[in-house]
C-alpha cells in the first residue's frame, strides 16, 4: 500500500473518531500524535463492526458481519473498506492478537438474537467480547509494562466500562425488549421481567440498581493500578476515560430509578472539563 493511500486511510479513521466517539474521543486527544492515529484506526474498525449490525434482517446482518470477521486478517485488497489499510498497519506495527478482534465481533453478533442473560457469568462473557477485547487492543496501543496483571486489570476496565454502559442505557434497551443484567438478579429481589422493563418503582427495584452499580465500582477498584502499568506518555488518555465513564456511572446513581425514564449522560463541557483536569494532575505522573 503507498504512503498516500495509507495516509488517507488513517485520515477517514480520524474522522470516523471524531464523529462517533462520544466519550473515548476526549482520552484520544491526549495521546501523543503515532498512538491517537492508531488508537483512531482501531476504533473505526469497532464502529464498523457495530454498524454492520444495524438494518436489514437478522439473517444478512450475520453474513455480513461473517464477511467482516473475515477481514480482520489482511487479504491484500484493502477495497473492503476505507478503515482497513490503517488498521492492517495499526495490528502489525503493534503486534495486537487479532483474536480480540474476532471476539468482538463475535460479541456483536451475539446481540442479533441473544436478549437476556441468566447468571452475571453469562453477562461478564458477552462483556469481555464487546468491551473487555477493546481494553486490550487499546492496551497495547498505549504500551504496558507486559505483566498479566495489566492483561487482568485491562479486562476488569473493559467490565466496568460495559456494565456503566449497560446501566445508562436501561430505558432504550427496555424499550427494544431488551435485559442485559442478569435474570439471576432480579430473582433474587423478588422482581419479574415486565417489571424491570417497565421500570416499575420499588424498594426492590432501587435495592437492585443499587446493587448493580456497586458491582460496576467494584470492576473500577479492581483496576484501580492500571493507569501505572501503562507507558506515562498513555497514562492522561487512559485516566481521562476512566474519569469520564465514571462520572457518567456517578449520573446513573443520581438518577436513581429515573434512569428508566431519561438516559444519564454528560455534556461536552463536562467531559471536556474532565479530560483537561486529567491532563493537568499529576494522578497520572509521567514517570
Amino acid at each position: 500500500m503507498d504512503s498516500k493511500a495509507l495516509t488517507a486511510s488513517y485520515k477517514a479513521c480520524q474522522e470516523i473518531t471524531r464523529e462517533r466517539a462520544k466519550n473515548f474521543y476526549f482520552g484520544i486527544k491526549l495521546l501523543p500524535q503515532e498512538k491517537r492515529d492508531s488508537l483512531c484506526a482501531v476504533y473505526a474498525f469497532f464502529r464498523e463492526s457495530d454498524d454492520l449490525s444495524d438494518d436489514e434482517a437478522i439473517s444478512n446482518k450475520a453474513e455480513r458481519l461473517a464477511r467482516w470477521k473475515a477481514l480482520v486478517h489482511p487479504t491484500g485488497d484493502g477495497s473492503h473498506s476505507p478503515v482497513l489499510p490503517a488498521f492492517y498497519d495499526t495490528v502489525e506495527k503493534y503486534k495486537i492478537p487479532t483474536n480480540y478482534f474476532e471476539e468482538l465481533i463475535d460479541g456483536t453478533t451475539s446481540d442479533l438474537t441473544v436478549t437476556r442473560y441468566q447468571s452475571f457469568e453469562d453477562l461478564y462473557g458477552y462483556c469481555y467480547k464487546v468491551a473487555s477485547t477493546v481494553g486490550l487492543v487499546c492496551l497495547h496501543i498505549f504500551g504496558f509494562d507486559g505483566t498479566p496483571i495489566a492483561l487482568k486489570q485491562a479486562e476488569e476496565r473493559g467490565i466496568a466500562f460495559q456494565l456503566t454502559n449497560i446501566l445508562r442505557d436501561v430505558k432504550e434497551d427496555g424499550e427494544r425488549g431488551r435485559i442485559y443484567l442478569p435474570l439471576e438478579d432480579l430473582a433474587r429481589f423478588g422482581l419479574t421481567e415486565e417489571q424491570f422493563l417497565a421500570g416499575q418503582a420499588s424498594p426492590e427495584m432501587e435495592s437492585f440498581l443499587a446493587f448493580q452499580i456497586e458491582r460496576a465500582k467494584g470492576y473500577y477498584e479492581a483496576s484501580k493500578e492500571l493507569v501505572g502499568r501503562v507507558d506515562p506518555e498513555s497514562r492522561a488518555s487512559l485516566e481521562a476515560m476512566t474519569q469520564i465513564y465514571r462520572a457518567v456511572l456517578g449520573k446513573v446513581e443520581d438518577l436513581g430509578l429515573k434512569v428508566f425514564q431519561q438516559r444519564a449522560s454528560l455534556s461536552k463541557m463536562e467531559k471536556l472539563a474532565l479530560a483537561g483536569k486529567t491532563a493537568l494532575s499529576g494522578a497520572f505522573k509521567r514517570s
